[in-house]
């Protein structure tokens, strides 16, 4: 492929409009990827698309959704939740109405959702970043010393199928997911945040037919369960990582020998 081939095939673009919902439905297990600004006081609500099948969007799908802005408030069907920067919301299939709101005009909500089938219906849960679990990994002389935050997964939030949390690079740490690895019983998306100016270069493929991206700020890349998901960067940046499959355990990858690489 050729590199415009893959960024058409991999790379989703322009996540954020004000005013807007956006998103991309994908044939990796039927992720949808998206992103929501609502204008303050003006409300967006989440519309049923015909590539559900559905008579709205979340009867047979799971949904979980960062606020990577200001701070906003979600209604679903007669809740309300309050999500401020870094907090995360899930809500099951049969939640039939989804509201987006902005509570500040100078710094309004930045919602990124990712959206997958689900077979099961589990309570709806709104987890405070204080809240999700911190795993420290990483060194400093190897560039990647980093904090996995976990929020919907079978110690959190728990979901269907549906898999999410963040990671934050400390000052001085560029690497993430290295050594890389593939994950053949599911598929991955990350989200890319908080870059200013940097950029990073995003490795994936097979193991030995390896190709790459350039990511720029709030951009999102699909990585297949047979293709290796690691980048590096010209500076620190976070990522809000999402996975769905055949399991839910957040340590079921197939590592990499870096040596192996090609």
């Amino acid at each position: 492929m050729t590199t415009e081939e893959i960024r058409e095939a991999f790379l989703v673009t322009d996540l954020f409009a004000p005013g807007e919902i956006r998103g991309i439905f994908t044939d990796m297990d039927r992720f949808v990827v998206g992103g929501v600004i609502p204008r303050f006081g003006i409300p967006i609500s989440l519309p049923n698309h015909k590539n559900t099948g559905r008579n709205y969007f979340l009867e047979q799908r799971e949904i979980g959704i960062f606020n990577v802005g200001g701070s906003g408030i979600i209604h679903a069907d007669n809740k309300t939740y309050r999500l401020e920067r870094l907090d995360c919301l899930y809500l099951p299939a049969g939640t039939r109405e989804v509201t987006f709101e902005s509570e500040t005009e100078s710094n309004p909500a930045r919602f990124y959702f990712l959206s997958t089938p689900a077979h099961k219906s589990f309570s709806p849960a709104l987890m405070k970043k204080s809240e999700a679990t911190a795993t420290l990994l990483g060194t400093q002389s190897a560039a990647n010393k980093r904090t996995i935050y976990k929020y919907i997964y079978p110690g959190g939030i728990l979901s269907c199928q549906l898999v999410m949390g963040y990671t934050e690079l400390e000052d001085g740490s560029v690497w993430n997911s290295f050594p890389p690895h593939t994950h053949n019983r599911r598929s991955e998306v990350y989200f890319y945040f908080d870059l200013g100016q940097n950029v990073v270069l995003h490795l994936m493929g097979l193991p030995t037919q390896t190709r790459h991206v350039w990511i720029h700020n709030e951009q999102a890349v699909l990585a297949p369960e047979w293709s290796i998901h690691a980048g590096v960067g010209t500076g620190t940046y976070k990522f809000i990582w999402g996975m769905a499959g055949e399991n839910q355990r957040f340590d079921d990858m197939d590592s990499i020998n870096p040596h192996d690489l090609k």
